[in-house]
């Protein structure tokens, strides 16, 4: 069974990252999708949130498996058991940067290997710091997340 690691912060989850997974189950069997915890980053949204947002974003699919993970990615594809580490690029600044963080990478894991998909166009400008500000401004984030994802940040939003 071939099964890749996409990982990420994933706050909040958005159409891009529901769309690269769905290129990953045209490659390999079973998708990890990892939410990395990163004690210098401070979420929008908590742990839980975001768990509850990928669920609601990928539904029962068997072949994706929602998980939480802690320390490097070379960690993590032991961990997994696969040595395919799949990345979204929207463009060459993505790429600069994936790049950077593959070959540190790969001094921890010299068999990892680095998938990169590229973004569908009509989703380029889409990204979750973009869903972050349209929320903190109020604005409509419909073409940045699911339907499912949109409810539910809704409904946070009017608990508070």
């Amino acid at each position: 069974m071939r099964k890749c690691i996409f990982a990420g912060t994933f706050d909040p989850p958005t159409l891009g990252h529901k769309a690269l997974v769905e290129e990953c189950l045209k490659l390999f069997d079973e998708v990890a999708v990892a939410i990395m915890v990163n004690p210098a980053k401070s979420p929008c949204f908590t742990l839980e949130q975001r768990k509850k947002m990928l669920a609601l974003t990928f539904g029962e699919n068997p072949r994706i498996k929602v998980i939480v993970a802690e320390g490097t990615v070379a960690e993590l594809l032991e961990e997994e058991n696969t040595k395919f580490y799949v990345r979204g690029i929207r463009n060459s600044i993505d790429l600069d940067y994936e790049n950077a963080n593959f070959y540190a990478s790969r001094k921890l894991d010299s068999e990892l290997c680095a998938v990169y998909l590229p973004c569908p166009q009509e989703l380029l400008h889409v990204s979750s710091s973009m869903v972050r500000n349209s929320i903190q401004f109020g604005t409509p984030i419909d073409e940045y997340v699911t339907k499912e994802v949109k409810e539910y940040i809704e409904e946070m939003i009017t608990k508070e």
